[in-house]
């Protein structure tokens, strides 16, 4: 593996911890929409870094893609709203590291969330300054690997590497032909990677001291 010349991280169970924020907004939301259904961390763990589609698929099987896309506006009003209150865990050593890091590397952020809320948490954890640029599926409605195609294009970048919590993400990182980076104390597992970390401390260690 080459030195990087931009590292471009996934957010959910990589930047930050959002599982109890997530979970009250959606079941505020589906209340709010008179779906009788509660879902607990458990059920929505699984679909951490799923497109939003098929999360839709998976939750709201019996209604159409328009309710559909009625409720989860719902969900991500009162989603938007808990983050800007400052809910939500920031994995620790996040904001130092990024600090540290954009001093060497571009950094980006790609996420299968809605549009608007990269730029939320990005804001809640204090990091704008350091991310160059960011892409959420929300925008296009294309897979990750299709939207870290986007940003290497458009930021001519050289050597990026993908960091990510699940296998999904490493698929993602093969489908765009650019190295996985995995932080195992995310929401998924992989047995395939390039690097592999178990905090975000040892991430920036490593990175920094590339020469």
């Amino acid at each position: 593996m080459k030195k990087p010349d931009s590292i471009i991280f996934d957010m959910d169970g990589t930047l930050w911890n959002p599982m109890d924020l997530y979970t009250e907004a959606w079941n505020a939301g589906l209340k709010e929409a008179g779906v009788q259904k509660t879902l607990t961390k458990d059920d929505l763990k699984p679909l951490m870094g799923v497109e939003g589609k098929k999360v839709l698929n998976i939750i709201l099987p019996e209604y159409s893609e328009q309710e559909q896309k009625e409720i989860y506006e719902k969900v991500n009003q009162l989603r938007s709203r808990l983050i800007t209150e400052g809910k939500g865990y920031i994995f620790e050593g996040v904001p130092e590291g990024l600090k540290q890091l954009s001093e060497k590397y571009k950094l980006f952020i790609v996420s299968n969330c809605p549009e608007g809320l990269i730029v939320l948490f990005m804001n809640r954890a204090g990091i704008s300054p350091y991310i160059t640029d960011e892409m959420a599926y929300g925008v296009n409605h294309q897979p990750k690997y299709h939207n870290i195609g986007l940003l290497t294009k458009k930021h001519n970048l050289q050597q990026p590497v993908y960091a990510g919590d699940t296998d999904i993400d490493r698929g993602q990182s093969e489908k765009a032909g650019i190295p996985f980076v995995f932080l195992t104390y995310g929401f998924g597992d992989t047995e395939k990677y390039d690097l592999k970390f178990d905090d975000f401390e040892s991430l920036t260690k490593h990175f920094m001291d590339l020469q």
